[in-house]
C-alpha cells in the first residue's frame, strides 16, 4: 500500500490496476495478483488517471451539484474552500486525512484524521472550519462522504454554494491536490508514523509550519496564512 501511493502521489502519471500489478512486481521481484492490487486500490480509494477517482464508492440516492469553478477568477480569501480525502501510511497500518483549504491563499482552514471512511470525520472538519469563517462556494468530489445528506445539509442550511468535480478529474480540485503530494514529500515520507497520536502530533506540527512559515512562489513568496488574513 505504501508503494502504490507513493506511485499514485508522486508518478508522471497515476497508474491503473494492470500498471499497477506490473509496476510492484517489479519493484518487489515477485508476481502480484492483479485482483490483490484491485482489492487494495479501492480500500485506498485510488483509482488510475483514466478511471474514476473515488474514496468510497458512488451513490446514486446522492445528491450532485454541478462543478462551478471552471474559468472561475478568485480575487479574495473564503471565496472558495475545497475539501478532499486522502490516504496516510504508518510503520504499521494506515490512516485517512480530510482537510479544507481555502483556494486563494491555499490556508488549510482545518483538517481531521480517521482510521475509516465513514463521514464523521469529515463533517469535524467542516464543523471547525465554519466556527473560523464561511466560504460563498465549498468545493468537494463526489465520494459519498460529501455527497451525503448530513454534510451538505451543513452548507445548504448557511447559504453556501456547492461545486463538485466532474467524474475522474481531480484537476478540477487541483489546489487540495497539490497540497497531498507536498505533505506527503515533505512530511509523511520522512517520517514512518508508528502511532496515531504521533501521526496527530506530526501533522499539526506540519500544518502549522505550511500555513504560517513555508513560503510560497505562486503567493509572491508570502505564507498561505499571510495571504489568508490580508485579503479576508
Amino acid at each position: 500500500m505504501d508503494l502504490i501511493d507513493k506511485q499514485h502521489t508522486f508518478g508522471t502519471v497515476p497508474f491503473g490496476q494492470k500498471n499497477m500489478a506490473h509496476y510492484l512486481s517489479c519493484k518487489l521481484e515477485h508476481s502480484i495478483n492483479r485482483k490483490r492490487v484491485q482489492r487494495l486500490m479501492r480500500l485506498m480509494g485510488l483509482q488510475g488517471l483514466y478511471e474514476k477517482k473515488r474514496t468510497t464508492n458512488f451513490s446514486k440516492e446522492h445528491k450532485i451539484y454541478p462543478y462551478l469553478l471552471r474559468d472561475y477568477k478568485i480575487k479574495y480569501s473564503d471565496e472558495v474552500w475545497s475539501t478532499d480525502i486522502t490516504f496516510i501510511p504508518m510503520k504499521t497500518g494506515y490512516m485517512f486525512l480530510v482537510a479544507i483549504i481555502d483556494w486563494y491563499s491555499r490556508y488549510i482552514i482545518s483538517w481531521e484524521i480517521s482510521n475509516s471512511l465513514d463521514n464523521w470525520f469529515c463533517i469535524e472538519a467542516l464543523n471547525r472550519a465554519l466556527k473560523k469563517s464561511k466560504p460563498e462556494i465549498f468545493n468537494t468530489d463526489q465520494g459519498s462522504q460529501f455527497t451525503s445528506k448530513n454534510f451538505l445539509s451543513i452548507l445548504e442550511s448557511l447559504n453556501i454554494s456547492i461545486s463538485m468535480d466532474g467524474k475522474g478529474r481531480s484537476i478540477d480540485n487541483i489546489f487540495i491536490e497539490r497540497f497531498w503530494r507536498t505533505l506527503k514529500y515533505e512530511e509523511i515520507y520522512r517520517r514512518s508514523y508508528e502511532t496515531v497520536s504521533e501521526l496527530l502530533n506530526g501533522i499539526k506540527n506540519y500544518i502549522n509550519y505550511y500555513n504560517k512559515e513555508r513560503p510560497h512562489q505562486s503567493l509572491g513568496m508570502k505564507t498561505p496564512y499571510q495571504i489568508y488574513k490580508l485579503n479576508s
